[in-house]
């Protein structure tokens, strides 16, 4: 761990606060007129998935909790626990799928995960920003609604429900963002 000054905090980082281990989830700035710059957090706690809201002086001191990431390539799942190999020595091991939270859904063999740990304990995963998937469901094109601007929902190979522009189609594939299931662009193959 290392004490940094509240300025230096980024979102995704994690902290030390009242004796457990946060990952910041928010920042907002605040200068006001009036007396010194603070730094308004929203922090979820690690291990309970709690949040706190809490107000830090821009130069107060922090404890910045250093994680190891490791890199490991996905297998297979069963249930909820998802078996992955290491990528250096080969070796299989098996995690929970809660370490992914709404991510697990984009799964696929052969991804690279990153898996976080503190002192030898996973606290938490992350897969690749983009996935590539087939669309297996989607409406047709009306004629004359090409011009419009509105989405239509469609169904991908992990069953997931995103919203893709008119000109999708079913068969096509697409880049989905793995943060938050959103469409990006059809894939360039």
């Amino acid at each position: 761990m290392v004490k940094v000054v509240a300025n230096v905090i980024r979102p995704n980082n994690v902290i030390e606060h009242q004796g457990k281990l946060w990952r910041v989830v928010k920042i907002e700035h605040t200068k006001p007129g009036k007396g010194g710059a603070f730094n308004q957090m929203e922090l979820q706690a690690l291990e309970s998935n709690t949040k706190l809201n809490e107000r830090f002086r821009a130069t107060e001191k922090i404890e910045q909790v250093r994680l190891e990431q490791k890199d490991y390539t996905f297998l297979f799942e069963d249930g909820n626990k998802m078996t992955l190999m290491d990528s250096q020595t080969y070796e299989q091991e098996e995690f929970d799928k809660d370490l992914l939270g709404s991510q697990s859904a984009f799964l696929q063999d052969g991804l690279v995960v990153v898996v976080e740990s503190h002192e030898g304990r996973p606290i938490g995963a992350t897969l690749p920003p983009h996935v590539v998937l087939e669309i297996t469901e989607t409406e047709a094109v009306v004629k004359g609604q090409t011009a419009a601007s509105s989405n239509k929902p469609a169904t991908l190979e992990n069953g997931v429900r995103v919203m893709v522009p008119p000109f999708v189609a079913t068969g096509d594939k697409i880049v989905v963002r793995t943060a938050d299931g959103e469409y990006v662009e059809r894939a360039k193959e």
